[in-house]
């Protein structure tokens, strides 16, 4: 068991809960992305022991961050927006230029990688412009209402394992953030357990479809990656703040974003990920 992934999962769970923060940047930013696909796709291999005692303290240390945390980011989100906000933007910011140079850009990118880029970075940017159909909570649980569940899950799903595109604003758009959320503070076991069981479906049929792109078309899957983080700076974006104290605030939770990024790049590059 590589039990160092609690802490990691920990901070993976944490970001699935904030709308336009992705949980594959943070993988990115842990240096554990491609060896957390290559886990969940060979999880029915026969190499699955090994698959499992990779994904099993990562799934352990999400689980327990979405419980656990689910509350605080709520609270956060609603008394503190602004400030979060501009941490995520300093996380989402500071990977760039890991990720830049893990592809070795300036080397491998040609004109189409740059226009890929940054023709995804502008569609991803267009969300920030949707109105997000978060209707009243879910209070009547019916099979209809439980199938909905199960689908939202398996579409957040995918989302969650693209850097720069959050599960959470996919549920959003759907219309069952908040029912989903308060599931997870109430630990409504039924709720949860739909929402789990298509996150996990969708978790292993993407995985294995995003591998195969970072296989056999590694750099413009990578010019893809770095538009779509770099267009979630536009939906996270929360606006500038109206105060000089919240103007303060957020400029220092912004380079405490971007340092925590270096910080762990540097720290996760020393350490062997066997």
């Amino acid at each position: 068991m590589e039990w160092k992934n609690l802490y990691r999962g920990i901070l993976m769970g944490i970001s699935d809960l904030i709308p336009g923060v992705s949980g594959g940047t943070i993988a990115f930013i842990l240096g554990i992305y491609d060896r957390f696909l290559l886990a969940i796709s060979g999880i029915f291999s026969r190499d699955w022991r090994r698959q499992l005692g990779f994904l099993l303290p990562l799934g352990l240390g999400m689980g327990f961050a979405i419980l656990a945390f689910s509350r605080v980011i709520d609270y956060l989100l609603e008394h503190h927006y602004e400030p979060t906000q501009f941490f995520f933007l300093g996380l989402i910011i500071g990977v760039l230029p890991f990720i830049a140079k893990q592809a070795e850009v300036k080397k491998n990118f040609s004109t189409k990688h740059v226009a890929i880029m940054i023709l995804v970075g502008a569609l991803l940017a267009s969300m920030a412009f949707i109105q997000t159909n978060d209707e009243a909570m879910i209070t009547t649980f019916t099979a209809g209402a439980y199938v909905k569940l199960f689908f939202s899950g398996w579409i957040a799903s995918m989302a969650m394992l693209l850097p720069g595109i959050s599960g959470s604003f996919v549920l959003l758009v759907i219309g069952v953030y908040s029912t989903v959320i308060s599931a997870l503070s109430d630990f409504n076991l039924p709720v949860i357990m739909a929402v789990g069981a298509g996150a996990a479906i969708g978790f292993i049929l993407s995985s294995k479809a995003i591998a195969y792109l970072l296989r056999e078309f590694p750099y413009m899957t990578f010019a893809v990656i770095m538009g779509l983080i770099g267009g979630s700076v536009f939906v996270v974006f929360p606006g500038l703040p109206k105060t000089l104290l919240g103007m303060a605030l957020c400029v220092i939770t912004f380079v405490s974003g971007v340092l925590v990024t270096q910080f762990f790049t540097k720290t996760e590059q020393k350490m062997p990920n066997e």
